[in-house]
């Protein structure tokens, strides 16, 4: 069943005194009116209504970005997003490569969406500034645009799914925009969006195959050779692909030996599938860490874009994003979204292994990750590397039993993180299974941790090798 919907005025409208009206207003009469259309088109759509085709984004009659579209919107958008920072990795020696991290979750909004956002907003016509815009989006896009339009005090509405993250959904009604949560999926969010946007005369902006949207992410390209002057490599994480469109535009028109490389999580490979198929094609998608790369289908004016222009498409395990974004904590102090990780991901899984000893470029484009998921990735970055084990070992049930356990866990030097016994399903009703999940130095030091086990009880079962040493 749909949530209610909450109508909000959009960034950018002033009242009669020239005034803008809060988003905490009492609802008008109007404001019902427009709550019933909108849940009349929800209607249309769960009936079966025809479908609106987006003209910027035609299948029939797809657009490639040039190098002069690139260039135009890096003018146009100077001043108003930040040029962020390229440094050297600290850990450059430890992958064996000269590696750069360009950290584009720096931007005010927390992604690399903030270029493309400002530079399709400016390129509207007076009387579209007016109207204003709409898009659909989990959650990045909508950011950029929100906050953008209201700095332009163009209005903007978005249509987030309901699995879009409450706190972005939040942010973007801090930006002024128009929020509308519904749709079980990005799927529905865009047909509703589609809807409105012929209905009230709104321009719909793709987030990721938009023209002016991929000339906008194409400015990290020049960024990126301002800053690290002829790369052997760039390596970037795919979702729709008008990231990786823009920027190798601009990088194979200037430094055309420079390999782009692609990377995408194994639960949503939609770029690599197009590639096989000769075009985009729908994908299966999985939850996955990276869920700014989770788009089932490709944009048709990114591929045509990209495809030519692409070295290299490397898909990667869930399990090295999640180590990715714990090295880039640790050892670079980034906090970065599943997305963000990937590039890393790729270079940890061993996939860019030939790259040793060249200069490499890994864009990390997205740093609005959910505390909550990257406490999970934290850890599970810590299990693939072997610095968080779990094990079961049977002790005497007598008193001391547990205590004797623990003070072998102090002489090895870990920390339990959790730990619990059980009697019940034991046939020896002298014994005890203990279970315990702890952390360790390394794998090495767990190893050490399983052999004092042995030495003491009979009974243990410990963690499996990791992925990260075993791939």
């Amino acid at each position: 069943m749909s949530q209610p919907l909450k109508m909000e005025t959009s960034n950018g409208q002033k009242n009669g005194n020239g005034v803008f009206t809060s988003n905490l207003s009492v609802p008008t009469d109007s404001d019902k009116i427009s709550h019933i259309s909108v849940q009349q088109k929800i209607r249309n759509i769960s009936d079966g209504a025809e479908e609106h085709v987006d003209p910027f984004c035609d299948p029939k009659h797809p657009k490639s970005i040039s190098f002069h579209d690139v260039t135009s919107a890096a003018f146009l958008i100077k001043g108003g997003v930040e040029r962020t920072p390229c440094p050297r990795s600290t850990s450059s020696e430890s992958y064996g490569m000269d590696l750069y991290l360009k950290k584009d979750f720096l931007q005010y909004t927390g992604s690399f969406k903030e270029r493309g956002a400002r530079y399709a907003l400016l390129k509207l016509s007076d009387e579209q500034k007016r109207r204003g815009v709409i898009s659909a989006s989990l959650g990045n896009h909508a950011l950029a645009l929100s906050y953008h339009g209201w700095k332009l005090s163009i209005p903007v509405t978005v249509v987030m799914p309901t699995a879009a993250p409450i706190m972005k959904i939040q942010k973007c009604r801090n930006y002024k925009a128009r929020v509308i949560v519904e749709g079980r999926d990005m799927g529905e969010a865009k047909t509703l969006a589609m809807r409105m946007a012929q209905e009230e005369k709104l321009l719909y902006v793709n987030g990721y195959d938009h023209p002016h949207i991929m000339a906008g992410q194409g400015t990290i390209g020049l960024e990126i050779l301002e800053q690290v002057p002829e790369p052997d490599a760039v390596v970037v994480p795919v979702g729709g692909g008008g990231l990786i469109a823009g920027i190798a535009t601009a990088i194979k028109a200037l430094s055309p030996k420079t390999k782009i490389i692609g990377v995408e999580s194994e639960k949503c490979a939609s770029f690599s599938r197009a590639l096989e198929n000769k075009g985009p094609i729908d994908t299966p998608i999985k939850n996955t860490l990276a869920d700014g790369l989770a788009v089932p289908k490709v944009g048709v004016n990114a591929f045509v874009t990209a495809q030519p222009l692409i070295d290299r498409m490397v898909i990667v395990k869930e399990e090295w994003i999640a180590v990715a974004i714990l090295r880039l904590v640790e050892e670079e102090k980034c906090v970065v979204e599943g997305a963000g990780g990937a590039g890393l991901a790729a270079i940890l899984a061993g996939h860019l292994d030939d790259l040793k000893g060249k200069k490499v470029v890994v864009l990390l484009c997205g740093g609005n990750i959910d505390t909550t998921v990257f406490g999970r990735c934290l850890e599970r970055g810590l299990a693939a590397e072997g610095r968080l084990v779990k094990f079961n070992v049977e002790v005497s049930d007598r008193p001391g039993g547990i205590n004797d356990l623990c003070a072998l866990l102090v002489r090895v030097g870990v920390s339990i993180k959790d730990i619990m016994h059980e009697r019940a399903w034991l046939r020896d009703v002298y014994t005890v299974e203990v279970k315990v999940v702890c952390e360790t130095v390394d794998w090495a030091h767990s190893l050490q941790l399983k052999n004092e086990l042995k030495k003491f009880y009979t009974k243990v079962q410990f963690s499996d090798v990791p992925l990260a040493l075993n791939h």
